[in-house]
């Protein structure tokens, strides 16, 4: 007999609940030897995703984190080694840990930081990918902090000018606290026109990709997902994207001593070694040079200017970054999260390879 998922009471019939879900993905985790501690941190970080609409960063991805653990690729359980680089930066060595745990202690060592010097910087190496970068930005705001998260990531994108794959799709990431009447604002954008991982959910789901997204591998304009995915992503605003991209690769590769320059490994396409990704995270105090109060006017200030410019289509809100996704969450939070029948299936695999017992909202049909 399946055995009943917590938190289930209130969702709605189509709907997942998130703590359900978030107990479900950490069990998956802790049977490959993840302490229970952090197995959370990477099923929250999963299911946050999934929650704010983030599809191509949720729990979709669980196959190949665990795929990857168990041919022992990555560590389960890495011993983190910080260097004191100047008292407001350091450098952590992930040793192979999965990238939500060395992004989630980077991150947390940041803002410690932070709390004694207004700022801190932490560069991470021997990494491998975190997910969905707002997930460290909202740490980050969790704890009264302002921040910059940056990542490379591996090939898939062209420098501008070039037609092979050298740059990663990597994100820009900025978040700050919110006001007293305003939201936290949380940017997290990919340096490409798509994220990669849309891309990859479109192979899965046998769909076509607009046009404009990517090009095949001889150069030619693709709305075909599998031409895309083994072709090149477009940067986003051109030169400009190539341009972020290329400090990702500036930041978080070449200054942590990660992989960088088109190193970095594809965690889908090679199972045999190591990514060696690197972080970039900096946490700031956002009443560093006004009073907190200030700060919280200031910033409603901000957004009720911004709010109340005039509009191209009036029946269209202008929203903040992260308005979106938070106005998701919250809608998922209460009504569950509505998992694909993709997502199902990979979770129901992953499941049957472990020998666990299917939660309710799994078991149902």
């Amino acid at each position: 007999m399946a055995r009943t998922a917590l938190g289930e009471v209130g969702a709605k019939p189509d709907g997942v609940p998130v703590k359900a879900l978030e107990n479900f993905v950490a069990e998956l985790f802790a049977t490959q030897g993840l302490a229970t501690h952090d197995a959370f941190i990477v099923a929250r970080c999963l299911v946050e995703a999934d929650a704010r609409g983030v599809v191509s960063h949720g729990v979709g991805r669980v196959p190949i984190y665990l795929e990857r653990l168990r041919l022992g690729v990555v560590k389960p359980r890495p011993m983190f080694v910080l260097d004191e680089l100047a008292p407001a930066a350091a450098r952590l060595d992930g040793d192979n840990g999965l990238g939500f745990l060395v992004a989630h202690r980077a991150m947390a060592e940041a803002i410690e930081r932070a709390r004694n010097f207004g700022i801190g910087l932490v560069l991470a190496y021997h990494s491998n990918h975190f997910g969905m970068a707002a997930s460290y930005l909202r740490q980050a705001i969790e704890a009264g902090m302002a921040a910059f998260v940056f990542t490379n990531a591996s090939p898939a994108m062209p420098v501008w000018g070039g037609r092979t794959p050298f740059l990663g799709t990597s994100p820009f990431a900025f978040g700050t606290p919110g006001g007293t009447r305003s939201g936290p604002l949380v940017l997290d954008m990919a340096t490409s026109v798509v994220a990669r991982g849309k891309i990859r959910r479109a192979v899965a789901q046998n769909q076509p990709i607009p046009e404009g997204w990517a090009l095949d591998s001889e150069g030619r304009p693709t709305t075909n997902a599998r031409e895309a995915y083994e072709g090149l992503i477009l940067p986003l605003g051109g030169p400009k994207g190539s341009g972020l991209s290329l400090m990702m690769e500036v930041l978080a590769g070449v200054m942590s001593g990660s992989a960088f320059g088109g190193e970095v490994g594809n965690q889908y396409l090679d199972k045999s070694s190591p990514q060696n990704v690197g972080h970039c995270f900096i946490a700031l105090r956002p009443e560093l040079a006004v009073s907190a109060d200030e700060y919280r006017d200031r910033l409603d200030a901000l957004v009720e200017r911004a709010k109340a410019t005039p509009r191209m289509d009036a029946a269209q809100p202008i929203l903040m970054p992260g308005e979106p996704e938070a106005l998701i969450e919250a809608a998922r939070r209460r009504d569950g999260i509505p998992l694909s029948t993709e997502d199902r299936a990979a979770l129901i695999a992953e499941a049957e390879i472990l020998d666990l017992a299917l939660p309710a909202f799994l078991s149902e049909t």
